[in-house]
């Protein structure tokens, strides 16, 4: 092969018009060579697609800012490296840098700054700093293997408090001296005294009344423990609090008290799930969750009177509605049917002090999901006041609320101390309240149809920040609003998501935005009304770019019950008259995916391209459970799961049929998760609808699934067996018509592979036809191999094009 120099000569000896010619074909050329030619487009297939993602470009991730709001942080892989790196940008302008190690090691993001700001305390590897923020001067405070968790400045900032293995600890500022605060300890204690129920604690009282040595004993260890306790008075007394877990203390900011809460394990049976794929040739078992219905874990929280060395254990009996009896079980009894209604358990967050101390408010939460308390403590007996009952026959829920065991959601102090925030959903969505301690006068900060997430106070008390999606319910919005509520500013305004983040000195707002077509970037923005947002990243690489990612149709429907249902509609440019199309089901239920912002179903959304392009019309729904709609839409499939969820799907398959031309005897279904599960429901009860339909890591069966999402929506099934078995779909197998795909990971610890396994039998033994069983030997609930991603949806694909083509 000639080598371009020996082309050249011969080509401009001929005439000009070659030279020009050739001149073209060089630049083309070397363009190709050197990676600056103009990408073209590709055609999408599976393989494609489902490569590492990074092929795609890596957003920036985990947004934090400097102290002195000069430096924005975040986590960043433009090099397709095998991890991110951490970088920074300067809000006075210039391009992204990787931070040095130098000084990466001495950045914080774990601290607390006193009130003037001059000194911070933080936290490093488990190990405690103290800052001088005018010298810089950094004074390491611990240095050992065990972790100190920080809490922060106490005692009028005159003192740090920490926990070590479950215990307080003061660091006194001015004489530089460790003070132990508490001495918890596990287990019943020399003397058995730790917790002990009513019937032990009567014996031993008898037995000191019975047998003099006995209660000899007992006076000679009281008078040696009081002698002890007066030669080192400072040492804090021993409290054991018997064979549970105790949770993170926390020091009031008098340093007066100590609140602490412990748990304790109920003896549960576990699952266990095979890994068939070992290096050592033999099966491994990984532990996995009980199921749903099975005993759970008990809490009780605490208050330490450190002065009084007492300990008040909480009392909540005479909180409203704590004695109510859940309301389905009426219908049980009315049906003649005895059902023992399970005891009211309650789980309670940390204490959140009030600015001085002498406040102390607690979240109450019911185990059964049904109730939600914002309490008062009274230190001094452990008795709690409720300020707020939010209550829900179906279950509390909600942006900053959270239904979760360990969810404490929005709560906390307003700057004048006689008033508490919080969010509720009495008015259907989720808005911020407050509600004055004394006379209980409560007062709706935010009101309409849309919600609220994560406010905060400003720095300098008079404003509220908080994101809410009161322009379109796929859009998110930073919104400023005075401190007593009124007309609130909203300040972004880029459509999408603008994940926010305020600087220190609330100068500026750092925001992650994408949209529906565009992975997230990060921009900058003046943190003023109608300012300009500033583009820092380009992330995506130029292969992802080259192909016309469609800008999904946000569209809405009425359901059968007239109600308005979210969608993303995607349509081939010409579409075929009386067409194929596919309806999507988002995972997870409570997610929200039919939003204006980069989906978290990214390779779905790529698939759903691929899709298009191949003539197929998809439609993908905001179904009845998804977030993002209020309470009633999110409760609807309350008890039954399979009724409004599918419904929704089954009125957008004719939505599809009357306006969009698509044949109704051409229409597939596929989702993974929650999507699987109402997969299998269409498939199994709406066979004249969907004629075939891929079930991606389905649950078949509630009754095995966990505990916390599932008794919430469905109750236990010991107590409320009709639930379960109307939304489990291996009770409605019999129904399978159509052409069905199961896919499912085998080291599924979600969703255990043992639900298909289950599901599998039932189709054999009811000779059903037309379905088949794809496994995944290494893959758990989500997939991370490419191969495994790859397969699957060839899988998918292939049903589709030869079932509904």
């Amino acid at each position: 092969m000639h080598s371009t120099t020996s082309i050249v000569p011969s080509l401009f000896k001929r005439n000009s018009s070659h030279k020009y010619a050739f001149l073209f074909l060089l630049f083309i050329y070397l363009g190709q060579e050197l990676g600056f030619a103009q990408q073209t487009q590709p055609e999408l297939s599976v393989s494609y697609i489902m490569r590492d993602p990074k092929w795609i470009g890596t957003s920036p991730s985990n947004i934090r800012w400097s102290d002195d709001s000069k430096k924005i942080y975040f986590n960043w892989n433009p090099e397709k490296a095998q991890s991110d790196s951490l970088y920074s940008i300067s809000t006075a302008g210039g391009d992204a840098v990787k931070v040095p190690f130098d000084e990466r090691k001495h950045l914080t993001f774990r601290s607390d700054f006193s009130e003037d700001r001059l000194q911070k305390i933080y936290e490093r590897y488990g190990d405690l700093f103290f800052q001088d923020m005018e010298s810089g001067q950094i004074q390491q405070l611990t240095y050992t293997q065990d972790r100190e968790g920080l809490i922060g400045f106490v005692n009028q900032e005159s003192a740090i408090a920490y926990v070590k293995d479950n215990n307080v600890y003061l660091w006194e500022m001015g004489s530089g001296i460790t003070r132990q605060i508490t001495d918890f300890r596990r287990g019943m204690g020399p003397k058995g005294e730790g917790f002990k129920s009513s019937q032990k604690k009567w014996v031993e009282q008898e037995e000191l009344k019975l047998i003099q040595y006995l209660k000899e004993q007992k006076e000679k260890r009281e008078v040696s423990e009081e002698a002890a306790k007066r030669e080192r008075p400072e040492n804090p007394a021993s409290f054991y609090y018997g064979n549970g877990r105790i949770g993170w203390p926390s020091l009031s900011p008098d340093g007066k008290f100590v609140s602490f809460r412990v748990s304790r394990s109920a003896d549960a049976k576990e699952t266990k799930v095979p890994d068939y794929i070992q290096s050592s040739s033999y099966t491994a078992e990984r532990v996995a969750r009980p199921k749903v219905g099975s005993p759970q874990t008990s809490y009780s929280s605490y208050l330490f009177d450190i002065e009084r060395d007492t300990v008040l254990k909480f009392s909540a009996k005479t909180l409203p509605g704590f004695d109510e009896e859940a309301a389905f079980i009426e219908e049980y009894r009315k049906e003649g049917k005895e059902v023992k209604s399970s005891k009211k358990k309650l789980i309670m967050s940390d204490v959140i002090w009030s600015e001085e101390g002498n406040q102390a408010l607690v979240i109450a939460k019911s185990l059964d999901y049904k109730d939600r308390w914002i309490c008062l403590v009274d230190k001094g007996t452990g008795e709690l006041k409720s300020l707020d009952h939010q209550h829900d026959e179906a279950w509390i829920d909600g942006p900053g609320i959270g239904r979760w065991t360990q969810a404490v959601g929005t709560a906390g102090w307003m700057p004048d101390g006689e008033h508490v925030y919080f969010q509720s959903e009495v008015s259907g969505y989720s808005h911020l309240y407050t509600v004055n301690i004394k006379s209980g006068k409560k007062k709706a900060l935010t009101k309409g149809d849309y919600e609220v997430f994560g406010p905060i106070i400003s720095d300098d008390k008079s404003s509220w920040y908080y994101t809410s999606s009161e322009v379109h319910p796929g859009e998110r919005h930073l919104y400023k609003m005075p401190i007593e509520g009124g007309k609130a500013v909203k300040l972004t305004s880029m459509s999408g998501n603008n994940n926010c983040f305020l600087s220190p000195d609330e100068t500026h707002i750092a925001i992650l935005h994408s949209t529906g077509n565009r992975p997230w970037e990060l921009f900058i923005q003046k943190n003023e009304e109608g300012a300009e947002a500033k583009r820092l990243t380009n992330s995506l690489t130029e292969e992802f770019l080259s192909y016309p990612w469609r800008e999904p149709e946000y569209i809405t429907f009425k359901a059968r019950d007239k109600a308005k249902v979210h969608a993303r509609l995607y349509r081939p440019e010409s579409p075929e008259a009386n067409g194929p199309a596919v309806v999507f089901v988002h995972g997870a239920g409570y997610l929200q995916n039919a939003h204006k912002w980069w989906s978290s179903y990214f390779r779905e959304y790529m698939f759903h391209n691929l899709l298009v392009d191949k003539g197929y019309t998809v439609l993908d729904i905001d179904f009845r459970a998804s977030a993002g709609y209020g309470r009633d839409w999110r409760t609807a499939v309350y008890r039954y799961m399979g009724s409004w969820d599918l419904w929704d799907q089954v009125d957008g398959a004719k939505l599809l049929v009357d306006e969009y031309d698509v044949d109704p005897e051409r229409i597939g279904i596929y989702g993974g998760s929650y999507g699987g599960f109402i997969t299998l429901m269409a498939m199994f009860t709406e066979p004249e609808v969907f004629k075939s339909g891929a079930a991606l890591r389905p649950v078949t069966d509630w009754a095995h699934y966990n505990h916390n999402y599932t008794a919430s929506m469905l109750n236990q099934p010991q107590e409320d067996s009709l639930a379960y078995v109307r939304s489990s779909p291996i009770y409605h197998a019999e129904g399978l018509v159509g052409n069905l795909l199961i896919c499912h990971g085998m080291v599924d610890t979600n969703v255990h592979f043992q639900d298909v396994v289950r599901l599998t039998q039932r189709l054999i033994e009811l000779g059903k036809e037309n379905w088949e069983v794809a496994m995944y030997p290494v893959e758990g609930h989500g997939f991370r191999e490419p191969s495994s991603w790859t397969d699957e949806y060839r899988r998918i694909f292939k049903l589709f094009e030869e079932t509904l083509k």
